[in-house]
């Protein structure tokens, strides 16, 4: 599949242009929603998939070797923290650094074999989210109930026909970029791929623990961030959602659990603002940044921000960064 155009009113009335772009979006957004969750209506690749994963986690206990305990360790560290929370979520969604080619290989990578979606998919959602938090149109808003937004909204069967669209209006940045292309296609190959080369290396307890059991405690390690970071916690900046701030999600998701925080500032690529709010993420990227992997490091605290007439350094990010897309996705 080649890269989208980005539509541009160049030819025909731009109202109409407008308006089109606007019932694409009205109807792209419909589409998230407990309301779609019906039984005519289920991804049940998806809820296959998710109940094969907990049914192994479960049985993992019962074949257990130390190499595969300390495999599925260093496979959640790779998968979570450097595939979904610094390569998908601070450098795809809100492109608050840059990466090398190399780097950026193997985050994407990382990020296939997290599971969560490709990552391009992923990124464009997180984008509406961050769009329509706590809003209609939110994909996982708890406003829907505690479990929708924890893992129920993941089964709601979507056209396929509308992902083009989707990502045209949510990440024309990304569309242009023929790694993510590769990885967009080789999602299902490299998933699969990794659960057999698990078997081949390991055997069964190597396939349980490395895959199963590594991939449902980043899943529900992630989910929390949607869910419980929306619930409970402290908030440290009043923001037009509910999100807050959990050390004990910020431990689970590497940092991800300063969810107030990253809301509020989402441009910067550390969620903790206070020194006691433990990033293992941002800490990555320094060292990435060290070895000359990562650049453009948007390192600031929220406090290294000028002030404006307006309302100060979180009206002023925020104007800057609403919508939160890094190009007008409009």
């Amino acid at each position: 599949m080649s890269a989208i155009p980005v539509p541009t009113p160049e030819t025909g009335n731009r109202d109409d242009w407008r308006k089109t772009k606007a019932e694409e979006r009205s109807l792209l957004l419909s589409t998230f929603g407990r309301q779609n969750l019906r039984w005519d209506n289920v991804d049940w690749v998806v809820v296959v998939w998710m109940l094969a994963m907990h049914v192994g986690a479960l049985a993992a206990p019962f074949f257990i070797t130390w190499e595969a305990v300390v495999t599925a360790v260093v496979l959640h560290w790779a998968t979570c923290s450097v595939g979904i929370c610094l390569t998908m979520h601070r450098y795809l969604s809100h492109r608050s650094l840059k990466l090398r080619t190399p780097a950026k290989f193997f985050g994407l990578l990382c990020a296939t074999i997290a599971g969560e979606g490709t990552p391009m998919h992923w990124s464009s959602v997180h984008r509406i989210h961050h769009q329509k938090s706590d809003q209609e149109g939110d994909p996982h808003s708890p406003n829907e109930g505690d479990w929708w937004s924890h893992i129920l909204w993941t089964f709601t069967g979507r056209d396929s026909r509308l992902r083009p669209t989707m990502y045209r209006h949510f990440v024309p940045d990304l569309v242009q970029d023929k790694m993510m292309w590769f990885f967009e296609k080789a999602f299902g190959p490299v998933l699969i791929g990794t659960g057999i080369l698990l078997y081949v290396i390991g055997g069964l307890p190597m396939l349980l623990w490395a895959m199963c059991v590594r991939m449902v405690f980043a899943y529900h390690s992630t989910w929390f961030v949607n869910s419980a970071t929306h619930m409970w916690g402290y908030r440290t900046y009043e923001t037009s959602d509910r999100s807050r701030n959990l050390w004990w999600v910020a431990v689970l998701a590497y940092g991800e659990g300063w969810h107030n925080n990253h809301h509020a500032y989402p441009r910067l690529a550390r969620a903790g603002h206070k020194w006691w709010e433990v990033d293992p993420t941002w800490m990555f990227i320094r060292f990435l940044q060290l070895i000359g992997q990562a650049y453009d490091v948007d390192a600031r605290l929220p406090q290294d921000l000028p002030a404006t007439k307006s309302g100060g350094v979180l009206q002023q990010l925020q104007s800057k960064s609403k919508g939160v897309s890094p190009v007008e996705a409009a």
